[in-house]
């Protein structure tokens, strides 16, 4: 399922699905096409990695049992656990699976990851993505404000000396 090379540009919201179920795929890729985001699908573990290095994606939704049998099998979402949080803080992460309660603080904490989404949901899933990203935003926005207060004391101080 892999797609040729697709230029983003600086006016794109890229978004990158990483799912084994093609129906569910489809859904999801419906939903961030008709929030206006330019999709990119990976097709294995290893297309994953690399696409997410690439591009600063904003949206990921992952499978719970992308190219695993298990969610412990989920290299992908190990990988995600494991980077540091500079490397995925740009991306609002959402994990779709039959084993979650949308929504549930606990299970998405535990994995590292900003929502969790039941596939029983998937008909709203437009509007859980929307909801996602808003708390991400909501949640991260005074980390951002001291980050930018600090860059532009910096940039200051070097110019004055």
């Amino acid at each position: 399922m892999s797609e040729r090379f697709d230029f983003v540009s600086t006016t794109d919201k890229p978004a990158l699905l990483a799912f084994s179920t093609p129906d569910w795929l489809e859904m999801a890729r419906t939903a961030l096409i008709e929030l206006g985001y330019k999709v990119h699908t990976a097709a294995t573990h290893s297309d994953f990695l690399v696409r997410f290095s690439q591009v600063r994606y904003q949206v990921v939704i992952v499978e719970e049992l992308f190219a695993a049998n298990t969610l412990e099998e989920n290299s992908t979402l190990q990988a995600l656990k494991e980077m540091p949080m500079s490397q995925r803080r740009h991306a609002t992460v959402i994990l779709l699976g039959d084993s979650f309660q949308t929504f549930m603080p606990m299970q998405a904490f535990q994995h590292s990851i900003h929502a969790v989404v039941n596939t029983a949901e998937l008909f709203l899933l437009r509007q859980l993505i929307e909801k996602a990203v808003a708390d991400k935003e909501l949640f991260l926005s005074s980390y951002q404000q001291a980050q930018a207060r600090l860059l532009a004391a910096g940039r200051s101080g070097r110019e004055e000396s």
